[in-house]
């Protein structure tokens, strides 16, 4: 499975936006296992598997991650058409574009 996603993530990460954070976000990609980031005080780490206590789950394929990031999908949207599931600190989803400008 390709995790160009999360790396390309990780390449635009805003740890100006993230100061004063400290939030895990839990990814289930429908499409490639289970990943989630930590988020904590202006930096980011991405780890493979299931973390014991997420802030924020989010359940989603890759795709629509990716359309999210890139703007051609909007969270919200992909949240009321069933493409996005989220359970746990469901506003700290609507910081991702925050904490990862598309440019």
């Amino acid at each position: 499975m390709s995790l160009s996603t999360l790396d390309k993530l990780q390449s635009r990460f805003d740890a100006q936006s993230a100061q004063d954070m400290d939030d895990i976000f839990q990814f289930h990609f429908s499409d490639a296992g289970s990943h989630y980031l930590v988020i904590k005080d202006g930096t980011l780490q991405v780890q493979e598997g299931e973390h014991d206590d997420p802030s924020v789950s989010l359940s989603m394929s890759t795709d629509t991650l990716k359309g999210i990031m890139d703007g051609e999908i909007k969270g919200m949207t992909a949240f009321m058409t069933g493409k996005l599931k989220a359970t746990g600190n469901v506003m700290l989803a609507t910081k991702l574009t925050s904490l990862f400008p598309s440019g």
